[in-house]
């Protein structure tokens, strides 16, 4: 069963579309332009969010969603019935969305150069100290977005080094496909000899236990014992009241986890029949079986090996049909890497 535990709470902040400055969740028109907050805009969370510990703050963002009146768009207060600008009947606005889960705030740089006067400030502030311009929040993750010009030559090392790599790169993939994937030449080679090794495997059905497994044991399991495990996971949620403020909910839950030990009758590889030879006529084991056996995976390793006037090469077909082709004293055209490797043949 979840559990939910009020931490507190805590003001959120709005950015005005109009002129991209900062300010405090309640205030319901921008602090930099006096634009008034347009009811599309979102609430966010302050990167220097502390919980609210003053009583007359703490009953207005305990108060539900807020209103944007329906005739002049004016945010009011739950509580009001018409509206504090026009006087027009709420009943016509727009309740403000809320109960959603905001995410954390990125956290901000301790100074941050204006961006109208230069001035520093902190980086929490909304509005810079010497001019009054608003100021747009800087995450300190990302300090090498500075408007410093020291940080150029740094960026163009960088650019040198990544198009040296590619450059490795793209030359050593040319080398490698030269040496393993360009044809070098063609020979004629007449086969020596082919060669053959088959494989059989025989399976038994046989218990197999297993310990400590999660989840829900397969259905033929047997010598079936099973425990759980539980344990209560928490995280904190920040939830948006619509009033400017948030509040700050614990929620929990216990995970329930089966682990059971069983066994079960599985097919298991007890022995692998192998035979070979040298023609072209593969040949399997038929292994003798019980009621409780069959024959599982069945392979086969084909190897013909030239004369050449680069000496012996040796060539694996793709299947026994076309092992069989190679007769012993037939005359073959072989392509040939730079490095002498075999990659295909040819009539």
């Amino acid at each position: 069963m979840d559990k939910k535990e009020s931490k507190g709470f805590v003001q959120l902040e709005w950015v005005c579309p109009n002129c991209d400055g900062r300010n405090p969740g309640p205030i319901k028109s921008c602090q930099s332009c006096g634009a008034p907050q347009p009811d599309n805009v979102q609430f966010q969370r302050a990167a220097d969010e502390k919980l609210i510990t003053d009583e007359k703050i703490l009953g207005a963002a305990k108060a539900g969603a807020d209103i944007h009146c329906g005739f002049c768009g004016t945010r009011n207060p739950s509580s009001a019935v018409t509206c504090s600008q026009c006087g027009g009947d709420l009943k016509e606005g727009k309740t403000r969305a809320a109960g959603q889960a905001l995410q954390a705030a990125a956290p901000a740089l301790k100074t941050v150069a204006c961006a109208t006067c230069g001035a520093e400030n902190l980086g929490s502030a909304r509005v810079c100290k010497e001019c009054g311009a608003p100021m747009q929040r800087t995450a300190a993750a990302t300090p090498e977005l500075s408007t410093k010009t020291p940080a150029q030559p740094a960026i163009r090392a960088t650019k040198k080094i990544s198009l040296g790599v590619f450059l490795f790169l793209i030359t050593a993939c040319i080398a490698i496909w030269y040496l393993f994937g360009a044809t070098s030449k063609s020979v004629e080679g007449t086969v020596l000899k082919a060669q053959w090794q088959t494989s059989v495997a025989v399976q038994e059905i046989q218990p197999v236990n297993y310990s400590n497994q999660s989840g829900n044991p397969p259905s033929d399991a047997y010598s079936l014992s099973c425990h759980d495990e539980t344990q209560e996971v928490c995280e904190d949620k920040t939830i948006d009241k619509g009033n400017g403020f948030a509040e700050v909910v614990k929620e929990c839950h216990t995970d329930t986890t089966q682990y059971c030990d069983y066994t079960v009758d599985e097919w298991n590889t007890i022995q692998t029949y192998t035979l070979d030879g040298e023609d072209n006529f593969p040949v399997y084991e038929s292994p003798s079986l019980t009621s409780n056996q069959r024959t599982g995976s069945t392979t086969e390793v084909l190897t013909v090996t030239f004369n050449t006037s680069d000496g012996q090469k040796t060539y694996s077909p793709d299947s026994v049909t076309e092992f069989q082709q190679f007769n012993t004293g037939s005359v073959w055209k072989i392509k040939l890497t730079a490095l002498g490797a075999v990659i295909g043949v040819e009539r």
